[in-house]
């Protein structure tokens, strides 16, 4: 098949990869403990469910706006302004299935070819699939150990040239659980003035943070509000994965823009699952209180036996349910114990390298898994590390 020349520069996710092959050496009736995908293991709130099948029962399922339903639009605002400490108003959001969807629409949106979006990296592959898809030149900002997995507001300096036209945040981080401070983002925030540079501040684990810490949006630095692209969603914060519910908000000028491609692309969202954000968003938030309280106890316990075994050692992250441990010590690379650990200990981890060069020497394990399941996980590494 002739395909166009833009496909061979469009990247995957590698999570889904080793999904389907843990999923295939389960049918060979081989254990697996799923460590790869990121997805909460706790059902939708109670609460939101009967909200999206309440709205099935009263007809919600036929065309709605492409930008969102008035009422979730209203919410969504409501709950950005409140948590971000900005003014927003419903016109700047635009509801999309999914977050990742914002990604794909802001640098459509806003990059030509030949432009330059400086992106995290170990980072989320898809912004650097997106980049090279467009025909822009991916530039990354590396996230080192040393600093907690911050970037170096200096080197970020140094990577700017007159062809910069997007620089990608992402706090909380996947997949180190890294978070910037609200220094970071000061400084991160006067270069992108200086250089009249947008930014697209991926917040989607902004509600997963642990030990106190409190989530910091760029977009409250004056000067930045008009300026910045805020992706959220409800897909971790409400474990709605499969609800395919995401958000921008944005300067109303590319609000009308990303709209524009919601009409040419999905045509909008379903209105149920909208009716579902709304619940969601302005009911009870205990369930995801205690998420994230459940959270907290299986990164300590995930953390703790990580640091135990010989050849590894692991940070304690701050937010989002990943650990990014260090692999150097076995020496061994990264994909090499990302395929030894699930074929000879039934362990699915993924390779550090999954989410850009700069993560070699990693493996990322997603820690939304039961504490039973990780504690066997643990043993199961430890076992076979030792026996390499």
């Amino acid at each position: 098949m002739k395909l166009a020349k833009r496909m061979s520069r469009l990247g995957t996710e590698t999570a889904f990869e080793v999904l389907a092959k843990a999923k295939e050496l389960e049918a060979q009736g081989k254990s697996i403990i799923h460590l790869e995908i990121g997805e909460p293991d706790f059902d939708t709130p109670k609460n939101i469910r009967k909200a999206g099948v309440e709205a099935i029962e009263k007809g919600w399922t036929h065309y709605t706006p492409a930008a969102g339903i008035p009422e979730l639009r209203k919410a969504i605002a409501e709950y950005i302004s409140k948590t971000r400490g900005i003014e927003i108003d419903p016109k700047e959001v635009v509801a999309v299935p999914g977050g990742k969807s914002i990604i794909f629409f802001t640098i459509l949106a806003l990059v030509d070819e030949g432009d330059e979006v400086i992106y995290p990296n170990p980072g989320y592959p898809i912004y650097e699939s997106v980049i090279n898809f467009v025909g822009a030149k991916a530039v990354p900002i590396p996230l080192k150990e040393e600093k907690d997995f911050r970037l170096d507001i200096s080197e970020l300096a140094g990577l700017i040239t007159d062809r910069t036209k997007l620089i990608i945040i992402n706090s909380p981080q996947n997949p180190t659980g890294g978070v910037l401070t609200e220094d970071d983002l000061s400084q991160i925030a006067e270069l992108a003035k200086k250089h009249d540079i947008y930014v697209l501040s991926d917040e989607i684990y902004s509600e997963i943070l642990y030990d106190g810490e409190k989530h910091h949006s760029i977009s409250k630095v004056p000067g930045m509000k008009e300026r910045t692209i805020i992706l959220d969603g409800f897909s971790k914060t409400f474990a709605m994965t499969g609800w395919r519910l995401g958000y921008g908000v944005m300067p109303v000028e590319l609000a009308e823009q990303i709209t524009k491609l919601m009409i040419n692309s999905n045509s909008c969202n379903a209105g149920f699952t909208q009716k579902a954000g709304v619940e969601a968003l302005t009911g009870p938030w205990d369930d995801v209180r205690g998420m994230v309280a459940e959270f907290t106890r299986r990164r300590d316990v995930i953390v703790e036996g990580l640091n135990k075994i010989p050849g590894i050692s692991c940070r304690k992250p701050k937010g989002a349910f990943y650990v990014f441990p260090n692999i150097t010590g076995t020496g061994k690379d990264s994909r090499f114990l990302e395929s030894y650990l699930l074929e000879e200990a039934g362990v699915a981890v993924l390779s550090g390298t999954a989410f850009g060069k700069y993560g070699e020497g990693y493996l990322r394990l997603s820690y939304a898994n039961s504490l039973e399941n990780i504690k066997e996980a643990l043993s199961r590494i430890d076992k076979a590390i030792r026996a390499l």
